[in-house]
């Protein structure tokens, strides 16, 4: 028998209504040193990789974080329960670190749009000879470059500093060549997602040069970056 893990959580003891997981399967509360893992018991050794299970995976992730705040494992993890517990015995101090570290935070995410970007290089000018052509576009490529990156890095710094009262940790990603040129996940603490919210519409108002896409809360994907991978220190396939 191989266990499908979800994530790990504190004080979980049961779910508040049956659940099912990967390929319709159900899902229960597994105890291990005081930490309470959901998971699937399966015949198989691995999941098919698929939308619809990507999705049964996000959302059993997603209903317990009314209750609290998971610590999601890598999509597709499939165990033996004696190696999982292994892992969780070695594990346990850092696990229950970050557990710690989110401990009353969801994610939010905010993706911002610039229409402001400068356009990739013109097609060859026939009066020019071609080497004066490619020396012309490698200089708007070159400028086109620093200018979006300028920019994205100019609306990072001004979102932390909107926003750092309100965060308590972020990852960002710049994007200059791109419309969107930067996408945000920030560490809110629950009971101040409603001002980060309306912070946000502030922002928009403030900066009509800019598109907000904002979404969550979510399951602190973006900062569970311990290491939950079983493969290499137990094998697991």
């Amino acid at each position: 028998m191989k266990l499908y893990v979800y994530c790990v959580a504190e004080d979980v003891e049961t779910l508040d209504q049956p659940i099912l997981g990967i390929s319709g399967a159900a899902v229960r509360v597994l105890k291990l040193k005081d930490l309470s893992l959901l998971v699937t018991d399966l015949e198989t050794d691995a999941v098919p990789v698929t939308g619809d299970n990507a999705l049964a995976d996000a959302a059993v992730v997603r209903s317990i974080l009314d209750r609290t705040t998971p610590l999601p494992f890598r999509f597709g993890t499939v165990v033996g329960e004696e190696q999982l517990g292994n892992y969780v015995s070695a594990r346990e101090a850092a696990l229950k670190a970050k557990l710690a570290e989110l401990r009353g935070c969801i994610e939010m995410s905010v993706k911002i749009i610039s229409d402001q970007i400068q356009p990739e290089p013109r097609p060859q000018d026939p009066a020019q000879g071609p080497g004066a052509t490619f020396l012309a576009a490698k200089r708007r490529e070159i400028l086109g470059d620093e200018s979006n990156a300028a920019r994205a890095a100019e609306v990072s710094q001004w979102l932390h500093k909107q926003l750092s009262s309100l965060i308590r940790n972020e990852q960002v990603t710049l994007r200059p060549t791109d419309k969107m040129i930067l996408s945000a996940a920030h560490l809110v603490e629950r009971g101040k997602v409603g001002l980060y919210r309306e912070k946000l519409a502030e922002m928009r108002q403030n900066r009509r040069d800019l598109h907000f896409l904002l979404s969550g809360p979510w399951p602190p994907y973006s900062f569970a970056n311990i290491e939950l991978e079983l493969k290499t220190q137990f094998g697991v396939s």
